[in-house]
C-alpha cells in the first residue's frame, strides 16, 4: 500500500468517526475542576449517563464554584453550557438574579439533605460541613474554635480559599459571620497572621496542605474519608469547633439558553438517582443528597459530627456576603 493510499484510508477513518459522534446530541455541563479530575466523580458519571442517554456528555472544568458562576455571567446567553453543576446555597440568590437559569422538570421523590428543599430551579446533589483539616500525628493541641485557632503559636499556619472565586472560601466568610455576628471583624483580625496564603480554589489549597506547607487547610468534615478509604491513612482529621460548622449544599441547574432542554432535565433527574448518588461519597467525598440503597461507605462512621449546624438562607446569604467580604478584605490588608 503506497503512502497516498494510507493517507486516504486514514482520512476516511478520521472523517467517519466525527460523523458518528455528530449524530449524538451533546450536553455540556460546566462544573468545578476537582469534579472533572481523574480522581473526581466526573469520569464515572460521564460513563454511567452516556450508557443511558445516547448522548455525548461534556463535563467542562470552569474553576471553583464562584468562578463558574462568574464565567456564566460573562458568557451570558452565548454560553455553551446546558447545565451548571457546582454552585451552592450561598450563590443561589446571586445566580437567580442573572436570569440565566430555568426550572427543572421533575422533582425527586425524596432528598436526604438536612433542610427542607423547595427550590424548583436549583437541585441538590451533595452536601457537607466546612472544617479545618489537620495531620493528627503532627498536632496534639487541636484548636476547637476560631478563638482557639487564633491563640495557636505564631508559626502555626493555615491555607484558605478566596471567597470571590471559591465556594469553600465564601462558606468560611459566612461561617465566621453566622458564628460571631458583629465580632466577625475581630475574628478575622486575629486569623489574618495565621493565614499562609489564599488560593483561588480548593484543589490548590488542599494540595499545599498535603505537601506539608501548612498546618491546617479549609476543607470539609468529610475530607478525611478520602484518606481513610482511598489511602488507608487515618492521620488526617477534621477539627471539631464548639461554635458549630457551616453547612454547604451543592446544587446544579439548567441554563435557560440550553438547546437541549429535555436532555438537561434527563441529566438532572439522573443526578438524584441511586447510580449517580452512589458515586458521590467516594469520589467527591461529600454526603449524597439521596442516601444510596447500600448506605454510606465504611469509613464515613469515623468522621466528626458537628454539635451545631450553621447555615444562612439563600436570600440572606447574598445580603450578608458583601459585608462579610469587606470585613475579610480589611483584615487581610492590614
Amino acid at each position: 500500500m503506497n503512502k497516498l493510499t494510507i493517507l486516504a484510508a486514514g482520512l476516511t477513518l478520521a472523517l467517519a468517526i466525527p460523523a458518528h459522534a455528530q449524530d449524538l446530541p451533546k450536553l455540556t455541563v460546566y462544573t468545578y475542576d476537582s469534579f472533572v479530575s481523574d480522581w473526581g466523580p466526573g469520569p464515572s458519571i460521564e460513563k454511567a449517563f452516556e450508557a443511558t442517554c445516547e448522548c455525548d456528555l461534556d463535563l467542562v472544568g470552569a474553576g471553583d464554584g464562584a468562578a463558574l458562576l462568574t464565567r456564566l455571567q460573562l458568557e451570558g446567553t452565548r454560553t455553551e453550557a446546558d447545565i451548571a453543576l457546582g454552585l451552592d446555597t450561598n450563590l443561589i440568590a446571586r445566580a437567580n438574579a442573572t436570569g440565566l437559569f430555568t426550572n427543572y422538570a421533575n422533582r425527586p421523590e425524596r432528598l436526604d439533605v438536612p433542610i427542607t428543599w423547595t427550590d424548583d430551579t436549583f437541585l441538590p446533589y451533595d452536601w457537607g460541613y466546612f472544617a479545618f483539616v489537620y495531620d493528627n500525628t503532627k498536632i496534639s493541641n487541636v484548636p476547637n474554635s476560631f478563638e482557639a485557632l487564633i491563640a495557636m503559636p505564631d508559626d502555626f499556619k493555615i491555607v484558605i480559599q478566596d471567597p470571590r472565586s471559591s465556594t469553600p472560601g465564601l462558606g468560611l466568610l459566612l461561617w465566621v459571620k453566622e458564628a460571631y455576628g458583629d465580632r466577625a471583624p475581630e475574628i478575622w483580625a486575629g486569623l489574618a497572621p495565621k493565614i499562609l496564603t489564599v488560593t483561588a480554589g480548593w484543589s490548590e489549597a488542599y494540595g499545599m496542605f498535603t505537601d506539608g506547607e501548612a498546618d491546617m487547610v479549609l476543607s470539609y468534615t468529610t475530607s478525611p474519608a478520602y484518606h481513610i478509604i482511598a489511602e488507608g491513612d487515618e492521620t488526617k482529621s477534621a477539627a471539631k469547633f464548639d461554635e458549630g460548622h457551616y453547612m454547604q449544599i451543592e446544587v446544579a441547574a439548567k441554563l435557560a439558553s440550553t438547546d437541549q432542554p429535555k436532555l438537561a432535565d434527563q441529566f438532572l433527574e439522573f443526578m438524584t438517582s441511586n447510580e449517580f448518588q452512589s458515586i458521590i461519597p467516594t469520589t467527591n467525598w461529600m454526603y449524597p443528597a439521596v442516601i444510596p440503597t447500600n448506605g454510606l461507605p465504611k469509613g464515613f462512621e469515623k468522621l466528626i459530627t458537628p454539635s451545631k449546624s450553621l447555615i444562612i438562607s439563600a436570600d440572606k446569604a447574598q445580603m450578608v456576603r458583601d459585608e462579610a467580604l469587606a470585613e475579610w478584605l480589611t483584615a487581610l490588608s492590614q
